[in-house]
């Protein structure tokens, strides 16, 4: 199980709460120092079976900045892997990868049924 996620982030750190008090493994990973690559989000992003917009941070600053909300609608999967991987700060977070799931943000109901 990998938490990829910002130390940050209060809503990063319940999930990650949650997950210990089950005594989960869990590989944690710091989404501004290790962010995820090209390739890896681009197989997430396929696996998920969503399209891209659930794994951009659309509440943040970077994402209003650039002025994403015009521009996802249009944006390839090139496009967004390219953009996401260049900024941890862009993409939605908590990410929990599992071998058979991938689950985007944080839920506490979702995270109880694990």
């Amino acid at each position: 199980m990998e938490f990829i996620y910002y130390p940050k982030c209060s809503t990063c750190l319940k999930a990650l709460k949650q997950l210990q008090a089950k005594e989960y493994q869990i590989v944690k990973r710091d989404i501004v120092k290790e962010t995820p690559t090209k390739q890896e989000l681009y197989k997430w992003i396929l696996d998920y079976g969503q399209g891209i917009k659930p794994f951009f941070n659309t509440s943040g600053m970077v994402y209003r900045e650039l002025a994403l909300k015009d521009r996802l609608p249009d944006m390839s999967i090139e496009e967004a892997v390219e953009l996401l991987s260049s900024n941890g700060m862009l993409i939605k977070r908590p990410l929990l990868i599992m071998e058979n799931q991938i689950i985007i943000g944080y839920k506490k109901e979702i995270y109880e049924q694990l």
